[in-house]
């Protein structure tokens, strides 16, 4: 899988992610096959094609931390029912988005 391929896989993950529900970069990385790229999937985040930013908000760090500098995102979440911990992090074990196991056997890439 080139550079290319997987931005177009990172931005095909991010859509899928339902209203409510949080993914981390780590995961997104190992579903594309490539476990240690999670700060390629940050840059292709960055990168994020406007028709993309609806959705951009729901992936996070593997602690359940915000990106840095983003104020807004915390607010897009909560308006989804995405609950933090006192120490300002998502609750993983509420928010995390458990079909994402299911998705290589959905898609092709």
């Amino acid at each position: 899988m080139n550079k290319n391929e997987f931005v177009i896989g990172v931005y095909d993950i991010i859509r899928e992610i339902p209203r409510g529900s949080v993914v981390t970069y780590g995961q997104i990385a190992r579903l594309l096959g490539k476990p240690q790229c999670s700060r390629m999937v940050g840059q292709a985040m960055s990168r994020a094609p406007k028709e993309l930013h609806p959705f951009c908000h729901r992936v996070i760090n593997s602690q359940g931390r915000l990106v840095p500098g983003w104020e807004e995102q915390r607010n897009l979440l909560e308006k989804e029912g995405i609950t933090f911990k006192k120490n300002g992090c998502v609750d993983l074990k509420k928010h995390n988005w458990r079909e994402v196991a299911i998705l290589p056997k959905m898609r092709k890439l």
